[in-house]
């Protein structure tokens, strides 16, 4: 029987641990950047709905809390990651995790969000009930008890990572490797990383993050990808909006950055539709102009699909790039044969 299924078995046979269920207009599922900022909008737009927030982990936060590797940041500018009801007001727009950490925990505290919130009340199953227009919602709190609640609206603010653990490739020959592996979602806080020889498999915005944070350890870090990803550089310190706070009251400030930033990203997705050779041949020279000659662009930086295909990865301040122009880092394109013993055959 499937560990769920026994846990509520077990909650309902024990008189003393049943949970009656408890009825609101709206359950928002997760506490992170979605769900806080849906808790703000329910209370100030429908303050006669009822709500509350299923957390399924201790803390709030979601990605922002879970992941612990390296370098940790928004790959977005946190301007319009940010909530228009609370400005950003950090000076890098480009924000690592404990800054954005604070940020939701202080937006929390200001408009009094926590008490709507359950922590350890991880969502396991809903269902909807046409005749009565109601959600059963059956959430496993602190992995020992079920307790159900209805609502009129389920509010899913819960990502798209599963928090249970990340993705895990079943590479050939992996038990015979001596060394560490380490998935980034499981990032160990005692992780000793200096002076050795790392592989970042993969080239999504999480290598990209993690590659040039831990080249400043290690004695070398190689990314190591089956297929190239665009990627664009950008200060994480955005010039215009630092002039524009500096001119305008923070009133009308964040909103001028807010709807500038949105202009641009839309603007650039755009052209990315319309004209999607120009827009490659600029990334392509941004990336020309940051690494030199000394690396391949066609076979490490060349996708074989459109920028905005797939994701387009942010390089804040082109750090990337100078961990690969300083000898720190390096890249290989190649698909993975098998582990070996002290490595990766390619």
């Amino acid at each position: 029987m499937p560990y769920y299924h026994r846990v509520m078995a077990a909650s309902q046979s024990a008189q003393d641990r049943r949970v009656m269920p408890s009825h609101f207009d709206v359950i928002v599922v997760g506490a992170g950047i979605s769900g806080i900022g849906a808790a703000y909008h329910l209370q100030q737009q429908c303050p006669d709905r009822s709500f509350t927030i299923l957390e399924g982990r201790g803390d709030l936060g979601g990605t922002w809390d879970l992941f612990r590797y390296p370098g940790i940041r928004s790959d977005s500018d946190m301007h319009t990651l940010g909530y228009s009801f609370r400005p950003w007001t950090a000076e890098k727009s480009i924000a690592d995790g404990p800054s954005i950490m604070e940020y939701l925990r202080e937006t929390v505290a200001e408009y009094d969000i926590e008490r709507h919130i359950n922590f350890n009340h991880r969502v396991v199953r809903a269902e909807w009930n046409s005749d009565r227009a109601t959600w059963t919602v059956h959430a496993l709190v602190d992995d020992s008890r079920v307790r159900v609640l209805t609502c009129n609206f389920l509010f899913m603010c819960s990502g798209y990572y599963s928090y249970r653990g990340g993705h895990s490739p079943d590479f050939a020959g992996r038990e015979r490797f001596t060394g560490t592996i380490i998935h980034p979602q499981q990032w160990p806080e005692d992780l000793d990383y200096a002076g050795k020889k790392v592989v970042v498999i993969g080239s999504g915005a999480t290598a990209v993050t993690i590659v040039p944070a831990m080249a400043s350890k290690a004695a070398h870090v190689t990314m190591l990808q089956r297929s190239p990803t665009w990627m664009v550089a950008r200060p994480d310190i955005d010039p215009v909006a630092k002039r524009i706070r500096s001119v305008l009251p923070k009133r009308l400030a964040h909103p001028v950055i807010r709807a500038k930033n949105t202009f641009f990203q839309q603007f650039f997705y755009k052209k990315t539709r319309t004209s999607p050779e120009i827009v490659r041949e600029k990334l392509l020279a941004g990336v020309r102009a940051a690494v030199g000659d000394s690396i391949d662009i066609d076979r490490h930086f060349t996708p074989t699909y459109n920028p905005w295909d797939q994701r387009l990865c942010l390089v804040p301040n082109g750090d990337l790039f100078a961990a690969l122009n300083n000898g720190s880092a390096s890249i290989a394109t190649d698909t993975i044969e098998s582990f070996t013993e002290t490595g990766i055959q390619l």
